[in-house]
């Protein structure tokens, strides 16, 4: 196989930062509006939804040189520079936020998603690491990105390297897609029976000032004790395929050991992140955390929902400027309208045969990834040839 050494930027027809600071500013996100893509999005190679922050038409046009396309890749500017996302159709339109960079390929010479598998590659993160200016924080630019090294084989091989490898992608994002809806029907359903309160039984019970009968006002410590996590450090974790939750979005590394039960609530203790949930189904390793666990409630459904419909509630616990911290008596000390015990029970029933599926699906998108993650190297090196 011929393969053929380039420059990042020979193969790009723009590289560029995303608009600074004096651009856009903190008053001008909303709660809805125009997604904004910013660092803490790029997540496993792709643009996460969870915290994104938004912006009005006004603003997008204003910035339209800043409008993502398909096939474009972001970087992070700062900190984890390593860190890049691909752009597909759904993300076309959004804005490439403060601290990233976009790169958008030449078409007539590279397939944009082959060149995204190649600087995914260890020893490309790895120059593009060694590269990177800043002692206390590392820093990227559009002349460091520029001379990315990346060595391609023919547009047809990179075509075909592509279909195989997107296979695998386009798996794990339908499974990603019924995840969504699944955790929706949840949500809704949660929303329907102790948000409009609509629940089985409510003809029959009298409703006074909200509040129906059997029913009272308390806090989510009289149903879940959340804990916190144990601090361990990168030099501490041992190889392993365990998730550590710290104060981001993913997991921070991975470890040989869990310190929790399968199903379990993590909430992001510090950073950015900090009061963002999420619902493991599996057992991991609670760090820069709050958790609770199947150990400590029976109700873990109840509890996830609650605290979805509640975000802006549980982001309101962050205290510190300078870096943000969620504590665990903070969040047990959430006040909530708490309902019958057996209504709870009823609906952590249907919920967790909800959640069960989505356990299902994500160890299919971990398989998945796995095969994938396998192959990407092999082909990207010429070691198997198509």
């Amino acid at each position: 196989m011929n393969w053929t050494d380039y420059k990042l930027a020979e193969i790009s027809t723009n590289i560029q930062t995303g608009p600074f600071g004096s651009q856009l500013h903190q008053s001008d996100y909303s709660e809805c509006g125009t997604p904004v893509v910013m660092p803490k999005d790029l997540i496993a190679g792709h643009i996460s939804e969870d915290s994104i922050a938004r912006v009005s038409e006004d603003h997008v046009e204003r910035l339209s040189r800043h409008k993502i396309e398909e096939g474009d890749i972001l970087y992070s500017r700062r900190g984890d520079v390593g860190r890049c996302a691909y752009a597909g159709l759904k993300e076309v339109g959004w804005l490439c936020g403060t601290g990233c960079l976009r790169v958008s390929i030449n078409a007539q010479i590279a397939n944009s998603k082959y060149v995204f598998y190649q600087l995914q590659k260890a020893e490309t993160v790895g120059w593009v690491v060694n590269h990177a200016v800043g002692a206390t924080m590392l820093n990227l630019n559009t002349s460091i990105l520029s001379d990315v090294p990346v060595k391609l084989p023919s547009l047809e091989i990179q075509n075909k390297t592509v279909r195989v490898l997107s296979a695998y992608d386009a798996l794990i994002e339908n499974n990603q897609h019924q995840i969504d809806l699944i955790e929706e029907a949840a949500q809704r359903l949660y929303k329907e029976w102790f948000v409009n309160l609509r629940f089985p039984g409510c003809e029959d019970l009298d409703i006074v000032d909200g509040i129906p009968t059997g029913w009272h006002i308390g806090t989510l410590s009289e149903i879940v004790e959340f804990r916190r996590g144990k601090t361990i450090t990168k030099a501490q974790v041992k190889e392993g395929n365990v998730p550590v939750v710290a104060g981001g979005l993913e997991p921070a590394y991975y470890h040989n050991e869990a310190n929790t039960k399968a199903p379990v609530i993590t909430v992001s203790g510090s950073g950015a992140n900090a009061g963002f949930s999420r619902m493991y189904h599996e057992d991991v390793f609670a760090s820069d955390c709050s958790f609770a666990d199947i150990q400590g409630t029976k109700c873990i459904s109840f509890v996830y929902c609650f605290l979805k419909a509640n975000k802006y509630q549980l982001d309101s616990l962050q205290k510190g400027s300078a870096q943000p911290h969620v504590y665990a008596k903070d969040i047990n000390a959430m006040e909530m309208l708490i309902p019958q015990s057996e209504l709870i029970a009823h609906y952590c029933a249907k919920a967790d045969v909800l959640f069960n599926k989505i356990g299902v699906l994500q160890k299919q998108m971990a398989a998945a990834s796995e095969a994938r993650d396998r192959l990407l190297p092999k082909l990207m090196s010429g070691e198997i040839e198509l």
